[in-house]
């Protein structure tokens, strides 16, 4: 990611100097006087060639900001305003330049009119909107351009960067004293716009030589870790089946639960832990985190040992360099339950029913009973050709800072338009969460065809089953409860997931009376 992000800035900075050849091919263009953007006016022959260049320059501009992963340079090392204070001027530095890259494209889609300073005639007959326009997003993109490099040079702390900084500065005063005098304008130009260049390739190098990305994970809300009434974080390595014996709510990675080897890698998963007794697991469905089954966990620690936990990517789990499988979920339940001849109360919901028929089929004496809440069905469809070489760049993909862009304006309103709760961690504001959930969509087809090739090869256990569901308009629900030989409860269809809406019926299908 790093060398693709490098790549797009010195492609932009490359398209953006195409004017120097112009020097050369527009010889009405008066290389003292006249701006750089008389080049691609209406009027000139070869203006179609410089507008694509510009808007190219700013396309290139835009994928590069885009594809920049985040970096942590020595922040464990810092103070947390500090870091909190330099984390906002990057921010603020890549959005900055991002709408340089905008304004860029813009001005080469709106050209000027005529040569306004080597033609004497230009703008006598008036100006057009596109002319107006130009001439404003150059304006607008010289302020955006300045404001990236003081903000990432205030960031970075690099003397190169602020001379690059200084220098353009230096340029872009010339060009406004040269305008008012009337006499160099096209050379002051030129040269801040050459300065621009060399300080995109500059960015490029540093890239090159970045460091590794960041992996701090989400902002959690005060007092808000996880669980019900509050939990804590376990830093120790005892066994995260030890309670404390008062209900509450405990977190720990899966090292601590057990081996959890499912090939995927990407570090420990996120696991809450809580109250005491027999053991209930709970595997939220897409794009699922452990807070939405706090309702279910609180009814469920009287009297059992309820455990939850996130994917790779989701909630607060790290990321994993590989993308999802069935049989990788389902090792991934083997490692969370409890060791043999214990037995665990499997809770499924939505696309994770799937992971859960798997581990029945795959580990039959590990379970005791199977709830399948608003289960998907496993359709027909053959895998998408793409999604496999998609999966594997998506977790990069996440750790970028237009991924982290899009999370924040588009992941905490669309959770709250699906889910009807709050996010109290924050954790849908991320690009992490975003990749993982797009990288479980593409995954789907292939594990739906795991799961028919599966259910051919290996029995379903005699086991308990529940399937809960509150519509179901093709009727696969039911044909599924009818196969797996299990109780189908129909509840009134109110709004989304079933454990959020009716937390005591998902209760009781685990518990019945």
């Amino acid at each position: 990611m790093f060398v693709l992000a490098a790549g797009a800035f010195i492609v932009a900075a490359v398209l953006g100097s195409a004017w120097v050849t112009g020097q050369f091919t527009t010889p009405t263009v008066d290389r003292t006087e006249g701006y750089v953007s008389e080049l691609a006016a209406v009027d000139q022959p070869w203006t179609r060639l410089f507008r694509i260049s510009d808007v190219l320059s700013g396309v290139a501009c835009l994928a590069g900001v885009a594809l920049v992963p985040r970096t942590s340079r020595e922040r464990s090392q810092e103070p947390f305003p500090e870091r909190s204070r330099e984390c906002s001027w990057e921010w603020a530095g890549w959005l900055a330049l991002a709408a340089f890259g905008l304004l860029t494209a813009a001005g080469g889609l709106f050209p000027l009119d005529c040569a306004a300073l080597s033609d004497p005639l230009c703008g006598q007959r008036g100006t057009s909107p596109a002319h107006v326009a130009h001439a404003l997003t150059r304006v607008l993109g010289t302020g955006a351009v300045l404001c990236a490099m003081v903000l990432l040079s205030a960031r970075w702390g690099a003397r190169a960067s602020w001379l690059f900084t200084w220098l353009t500065l230096a340029a872009t005063l010339l060009t406004v004293v040269t305008l008012v005098v009337g006499r160099g304008v096209g050379l002051a130009h030129r040269a801040q716009l050459t300065m621009v260049a060399v300080w995109l390739v500059y960015v490029a190098l540093r890239l090159l030589v970045a460091d590794e990305p960041d992996e701090t994970g989400p902002r959690i809300a005060p007092g808000r870790l996880g669980g019900v009434g509050g939990a804590r974080v376990r830093a120790d390595d005892a066994p995260a089946w030890s309670g404390d014996g008062d209900g509450g709510a405990e977190h720990a990675s899966a090292a601590c639960a057990g081996h959890v080897e499912t090939g995927g890698g990407g570090g420990e998963p996120h696991v809450v832990v809580q109250g005491e007794g027999p053991a209930v697991l709970i595997t939220a469905g897409l794009a699922g985190a452990w807070f939405h089954w706090d309702a279910v966990a609180a009814r469920l620690a009287a009297g059992h040992r309820v455990i939850r936990f996130d994917r790779p990517g989701l909630g607060l789990s790290p990321c994993a360099p590989v993308p999802p499988t069935l049989y990788g979920e389902a090792a991934r339940l083997a490692a969370l339950s409890p060791a043999h001849p214990q037995q665990v109360t499997l809770v499924a919901h939505g696309v994770a029913c799937w992971h859960a028929e798997a581990f029945a089929r795959l580990h039959p004496l590990c379970l005791a009973r199977l709830v399948l809440v608003e289960p998907a069905c496993a359709g027909e469809r053959r895998p998408l050709p793409f999604a496999g070489t998609a999966g594997r760049w998506l977790p990069a993909l996440g750790r970028t800072w237009g991924a982290a862009a899009l999370a924040r304006l588009t992941g905490p309103p669309a959770h709250r338009l699906l889910a009807g709760v709050p996010d109290p961690s924050g954790v849908y504001g991320t690009g992490r969460v975003l990749a993982a959930v797009a990288g479980e969509w593409l995954a789907r087809r292939r594990m739906a065809l795991d799961l028919r090739t599966l259910r051919a090869e290996k029995p379903f256990p005699d086991v308990p089953v529940t399937v809960l569901s509150s519509g179901d308009p093709d009727g696969c629900v039911e044909r599924l409860a009818g196969e797996l030989g299990a109780e189908h409860v129909h509840l009134p269809q109110t709004g989304p997931r079933l454990q959020l809406r009716a937390p005591q019926a998902v209760a009781d299908a685990v518990a019945p009376a």
